[in-house]
Order: C-alpha cells, then sequence, then structure tokens
C-alpha cells in the first residue's frame, strides 16, 4: 500500500484550512486518512507560529516506513528542520532543476519576443519616414509643377497683352 504524507483542505469557501495527514495514495484528498500529523493555515502571515504546527515525531516515523511526502509537504518538512529521505531529496532537486530550466526557457522566449517587436517596430517607423520623404518629394515636386504652370499662364497673359497692345 503507497502512503502519501500531504494536505486535506478544510475551512469554508475562500478561506482554506488544511489538515497535514498521513493517508493511502488512491484515498480522495478530503477523504479518508490514517493520520493526522499537522495543520496548515495559508491565511495567516508567513512568519505566523501556527501556520504549520507539525508532530515531527510522527512524521519521522511515517518517513521511516515509507511514505511519500507530496511537494508542498515535504517543503514543510523540510522548513521544520525534519531530515527528509534521499530519494525524496533527490526528487525536489531534480524539480527545482526543471523549474528552473524552463523559466530561463521563458526569460530567452520573451527576450526574443521583445528582440522581434522592437525590430518590427523600428522597421515599421523607417518605412514611415521613407514614405514621409516620398510625400515630401511629391509635394514639392507638384508645387514646383504649379509654379512652372503659374509662369506659363503668366507668360501667356502677358503676350496676349503685348499682341492686344501691338494691335491697338
Amino acid at each position: 500500500m503507497a502512503v502519501k504524507i500531504r494536505l486535506a483542505r478544510g475551512g469554508a469557501k475562500k478561506k482554506p484550512y488544511y489538515r497535514v495527514v498521513v493517508a493511502n495514495a488512491t484515498a480522495p484528498r478530503d477523504g479518508d486518512f490514517i493520520e493526522k500529523v499537522g495543520t496548515y493555515n495559508p491565511l495567516l502571515a508567513k512568519g505566523a507560529g501556527d501556520r504549520i504546527t507539525l508532530k515531527a515525531d510522527r512524521i519521522a516515523y511515517w518517513l521511516s516506513q515509507g511514505a511519500a511526502p507530496t511537494e508542498k509537504v515535504a517543503k514543510f518538512i523540510a522548513d521544520s528542520g525534519i531530515e527528509l529521505p534521499g530519494f525524496v531529496k533527490s526528487k525536489m532537486a531534480l524539480k527545482d532543476k526543471v523549474r528552473s530550466v524552463q523559466a530561463q526557457k521563458r526569460a530567452e522566449e520573451k527576450a526574443a519576443k521583445l528582440a522581434t517587436e522592437k525590430a518590427e517596430q523600428e522597421a515599421a517607423a523607417a518605412e514611415e519616414a521613407a514614405k514621409a520623404a516620398e510625400a515630401a518629394k511629391a509635394a514639392e515636386a507638384a508645387q514646383a509643377a504649379a509654379a512652372a504652370e503659374a509662369q506659363e499662364a503668366s507668360e501667356a497673359v502677358q503676350a496676349d497683352e503685348s499682341s492686344d497692345k501691338a494691335a491697338e
């Protein structure tokens, strides 16, 4: 029979309170258990003495009998100064290593995404500047064409006036 040391939830809605219990691995989370070996109240401040209470002698006994603590309970046990078996320590170290690798991978992905977004923004800004320069050149060309057209119209009007004076 596989035995686990785990948390069993109690308390009201939005006000959790946990019992640290030794239970058969196949038993439901809040169901049947073999022995209650402590409590955990997550609503109390982290430094509060009543936040986590453990029966060190009973936990040591169950660990010696091969009971496997869950991740959270193993952390509580280690923080309280009770020696964890080697298989639990190695399992915790492996999970910590996996988490750190995953966190590093997420950080690298985030940095790559930010770099890509920055490059896209710079490209868009350069494209916008090129369009603005092109629009300015087009406006200058249109203005020059309008000035040339006005000059031609002015010359045509002067030529008409001079021909009208000559005809008089």
